[in-house]
């Protein structure tokens, strides 16, 4: 950038007579680590002096000295700190998912008619009820914590999101636990209003998780993580479905599954700390955050440009919401009320939408995310096309068996595909979702500076669950428009 003050580039010199030494030994000649650079033998080129403690040594270095890197980082070692953020990725999806994927335990059991002895219009919308409780305060603090850093660091709000989940899926397994057939109206509310706390946490909690990755160019772990989510989920689901004896206990077993992932994400996120990879990037951070400060005190202004990083990465950031919208207009209230058309499929109709919903989609969905390790096709200029054509998902799914809960269906009734035709266009729906999502976040930190990365992974993030919000409120007039426009 033009004006820019930039540290000077280090040279062989400032590293071929550069010798450190390692206190624990004896002080002796050997003891002391070979130069850090040296000129190569064969074409006279820079060569970098291989040993276990130089990486860490160039890397304090150029802290001190105000170099750029000229050589690499320090390894993440047996990939010990993208594991942690996959699993910190499904603890960011654990809630919505564990909620969506027990639609049953909640519409055919707690709020059904047989339960609690009365109709009731709860059980004929919940899962929109569920998503729009869930995503209004997870948009807001998504985009809030992007310009006003809530409780501080990065550490402080996702601790403190976590235990408050904890908490509250301690709360959900105590309902599960109690006989609320006599009052279906309290249970109902207090699920709700217990799905709004813990998804205005997971919005603080999943913004700071991309923050994280995206200084360390994990994105893609955490996207991974979140595929994962469900795909850990659906099959905890058919599981309790198959042993439990009762719905009751299938779903006490089901939401204490859930508050053992998110202990394990409470666990690994204080193991970040002690890896070398992880320190380098928090260092390097630090310094950069360290010369803002000094910047700012000589009269230079250090004003986050946010409309100049979003304007940067904007495209990617609409790959991100189109590719939500579509994937949450359609998964999980339309998908999940599509019915078997034949009686003989190879599925029975008890595990049906378990298995060609829940399943198919977040089992895809997780190999379509892992495709991007091995190619990157298209690339961020041409991603927007495929992204689009996903749009015609909607009325693919709109002509398979889609039967909405308590609604008669006059658009199309006798046109309808068949159960093969459906479950691939499931398979595909979820390959798609999984491979352009994790490419669209992977490309969007990638569009800015290194420094602003952080701030463009989170608007990212914001992106994602503002796509999600745009998806669910979608799917609700799905259900109006098959029962309204009569054609066929």
């Amino acid at each position: 950038m033009a004006g820019e003050k930039r540290a000077p580039l280090a040279s062989i010199d400032d590293f071929s007579s550069i010798c450190y030494y390692s206190p624990g030994r004896p002080k002796k000649l050997s003891d002391f680590s070979m130069p850090l650079l040296r000129q190569g033998e064969q074409d006279g080129g820079i060569e970098l002096v291989e040993n276990n403690e130089n990486v860490e040594n160039i890397a304090k270095y150029n802290v001190n000295k105000k170099m750029r890197p000229l050589v690499k980082v320090p390894q993440d070692r047996f990939n010990l700190v993208y594991l942690i953020l996959v699993i910190h990725g499904v603890g960011t999806l654990m809630p919505w998912n564990m909620f969506i994927t027990a639609k049953d335990y909640f519409v055919e059991y707690k709020l059904s008619e047989k339960y609690t002895g009365q109709q009731s219009e709860y059980s004929a919308n919940f899962l929109q009820y569920i998503g729009f409780a869930a995503q209004v305060p997870n948009v807001f603090f998504n985009w809030f914590n992007i310009f006003i850093q809530i409780g501080g660091n990065l550490k402080t709000r996702i601790v403190w999101s976590i235990v408050i989940e904890v908490i509250l899926f301690i709360f959900t397994v105590v309902l599960a636990m109690l006989d609320t057939s006599e009052y279906p109206g309290v249970f109902f509310w207090l699920t709700i209003a217990s799905v709004v706390v813990i998804n205005m946490a997971g919005g603080i909690y999943q913004n700071s998780v991309y923050g994280i990755a995206a200084k360390l160019d994990y994105t893609g772990a955490v996207v991974l993580g979140s595929n994962i989510s469900g795909t850990f989920t659906s099959i905890i689901n058919l599981i309790s479905l198959a042993m439990a004896p009762s719905e009751r206990t299938a779903a006490i077993y089901y939401f204490i599954t859930a508050l053992f992932v998110l202990l394990t994400c409470f666990d690994t996120y204080f193991a970040l700390p002690l890896t070398k990879f992880y320190r380098y990037h928090e260092m390097m951070s630090a310094r950069e955050q360290e010369n803002k400060i000094q910047a700012g005190r000589r009269g230079v202004s250090q004003r986050t440009p946010y409309f100049a990083i979003l304007k940067k990465c904007f495209p990617q950031c609409f790959n991100v919401f189109m590719v939500f919208f579509v994937t949450l207009a359609i998964f999980p209230a339309v998908y999940s009320d599509v019915k078997v058309v034949s009686d003989d499929f190879i599925i029975s109709n008890k595990y049906f939408v378990g298995v060609t919903c829940f399943l198919t989609f977040n089992l895809f969905a997780m190999l379509g995310n892992m495709v991007p390790a091995l190619f990157q096709w298209p690339g961020p200029r041409f991603l927007w096309i495929p992204v689009m054509l996903r749009v015609l998902f909607v009325p693919f799914f709109i002509l398979c068996n889609y039967q909405p809960k308590e609604i008669t269906r006059v658009f199309m009734p006798d046109f309808v595909f068949n159960d093969i035709t459906y479950w691939t266009g499931g398979v595909l729906l979820g390959l798609t979702s999984g491979y352009y999502s994790s490419l669209a976040m992977m490309y969007c930190p990638r569009t800015v500076e290194s420094e602003y990365a952080p701030i463009a992974g989170m608007f990212g993030a914001a992106f994602l669950i503002t796509g999600i919000f745009a998806g669910i409120n979608f799917s609700i007039l799905i259900p109006m428009f098959v029962s309204n426009v009569a054609v066929g």
